[in-house]
């Protein structure tokens, strides 16, 4: 199977995820299509990060073709120009605002600051955040910049039309994009537009897109899938997402980073997100909306047989580790994904079973992949149970805690078993009609590696409850479920 497996221990943004489709093997002729519909342009360059030779990715309106001046942001009278660098673009692209007279919009950085978290200076007075105005914007863009080819431009971030998610929507289809790149990019836009509206406790219909509407916010979506359909992968997956640390200023003072757009995409996504490894936003809302969207969760990056590798460019600069987003594309071969894994294990001789018993939801809560109780004999004979408990590294010391809150046990024993293999793991409805009744029941597929089906499951508890409604024996129930997912594929 075709894999695209991107490494997101430096976080990812918009312009990063199209550095890096672009480095990997991508045709940047797949980007012209956006470039004639929006009259914007992709700047590309390949520039130097801490050694290495990684993609930069702007999108600039250029002035020489379109006739156009830079516009000014007339929510505070002038231009957006706030001393920032350049080539400074915000990551956190897109703001809402939610039928008030208030601009809610903010902004942080990930895309193309060259320079340290340490040159930011993110006090309230220099960011607008005064209460007679509301002005709760927190932009680094330049109002007027050069191409890498020094032609005269402007970066699309913060300029141009502020629109509707009903509109961004009406433009993605006026694109004449294939189907399928179509359909992904208004999934995007609906991800990004229902973390806001559910962050902000509004209607989806009833909020407007501010940045996310511009030019720049769906150059980089329509982008990145354009890019993605051209690479002709059948699998994107991500490793663990870092999103940074520390705070950032925000429309109502400190917040901590991830934004909670991120946060509330991250919810509905396969991957996991990742503090640190610096005190910075790393991990853009556009960017976690379109991994979101594409891409598998991983624990470490595959095996490849690897065709090519790239690195998109952030725009921070660290003195110890280069900001970039790696992307491998290859072949893997038939297997299962591996997990890095260790196991915590107890022995017990006065536990009840009701204690023994809750062990699995209760361990499980705290973090836990799987709970075993084994029958043990203990010393001078006693009956008793061995405790096995497979957990993430990261999760060892808490859920070794709860063991022994729960227990009552005076010591866990950590074996380090390096990983495991395990399947992919996905749920499809089996719709079954009994008597004249509509019935569903979840049905757990599992798949290796290839995406080749190698077993079905009926969730127990549906199975139980169709059961009891239909008089059924719960094993006709679930072999009825199983057949129908099967019949499906």
């Amino acid at each position: 199977m075709r894999t695209l497996a991107f490494d997101g221990r430096m976080g990812a943004s918009g312009d990063m995820l199209l550095g890096a489709l672009l480095a990997a093997g991508a045709d940047r002729g797949a980007l012209s299509t956006v470039e004639d519909a929006l009259d914007v342009r992709y700047d590309v360059e390949t520039v130097d990060k801490n050694g290495i030779a990684a993609t930069s990715v702007r999108v600039l309106i250029d002035h020489e073709n379109d006739g156009r001046q830079p516009e000014t942001d007339e929510r505070d009278g002038g231009s957006d120009d706030r001393g920032a660098e350049p080539d400074a673009e915000p990551g956190h692209k897109y703001h809402f605002s939610h039928g008030h007279e208030h601009d809610h919009s903010h902004s942080h950085t990930h895309a193309d600051h060259d320079h340290s978290p340490a040159d930011h200076d993110h006090s309230p007075a220099d960011h607008d955040h005064s209460p007679a105005d509301h002005d709760h914007s927190h932009t680094h863009s330049d109002s007027h910049a050069h191409g890498h080819d020094g032609s005269d431009a402007t970066p699309a971030e913060g300029h141009g039309p502020h629109r509707t998610y009903a509109e961004v929507v009406e433009i993605v289809e006026s694109m004449e994009l294939p189907e399928a790149v179509e359909s992904d990019a208004k999934a995007i836009f609906r991800r990004l537009g229902e973390a806001e509206s559910t962050v902000h406790d509004t209607d989806l219909d009833a909020t407007h897109f501010h940045e996310v509407g511009a030019d720049d916010a769906i150059a980089d979506v329509v982008g990145v899938v354009l890019l993605l359909d051209d690479l002709d992968v059948e699998r994107v997956v991500t490793t663990p997402l870092a999103t940074g640390g520390d705070t950032q200023s925000m429309a109502h003072g400190e917040y901590p980073v991830p934004a909670p757009a991120v946060v509330e995409i991250a919810t509905e996504a396969d991957w996991s997100l990742k503090g640190g490894p610096v005190d910075a936003e790393l991990l853009t809302p556009t960017a976690a909306a379109i991994l979101a969207h594409v891409a598998e969760g991983v624990e470490t990056l595959p095996t490849l047989n690897v065709d090519a590798a790239g690195y998109g460019a952030g725009g921070y600069d660290f003195p110890d580790r280069p900001n970039v987003l790696r992307a491998l594309v290859g072949d893997g071969g038939n297997r299962l994904d591996r997990e890095e894994i260790t196991v915590l294990e107890t022995n017990l001789d006065d536990a009840t079973p009701e204690i023994l018993g809750s062990l699995q939801s209760t361990l499980r809560e705290a973090g836990a992949r799987d709970v075993s109780v084994l029958p043990a004999t203990m010393k001078k004979s006693r009956p008793g149970h061995l405790v096995k408990v497979v957990v993430k590294p990261e999760d060892a010391e808490r859920v070794a805690h709860r063991l022994a809150v729960e227990t009552g046990t005076l010591g866990v024993r950590e074996h380090g078993a390096g990983h495991r293999w395990v399947a992919a793991r996905g749920f499809q409805t089996a719709e079954l009609d009994i008597d004249g009744e509509r019935y569903e029941i979840a049905v757990k597929v599992a798949t290796d590696a290839d995406g080749e089906v190698y077993d079905h499951s009926a969730e127990y508890d549906d199975a139980v409850a169709v059961a009891e409604a239909t008089d059924l024996p719960v094993r006709e129930v679930v072999r009825r479920a199983e057949e129908a997912v099967r019949d499906a594929e």
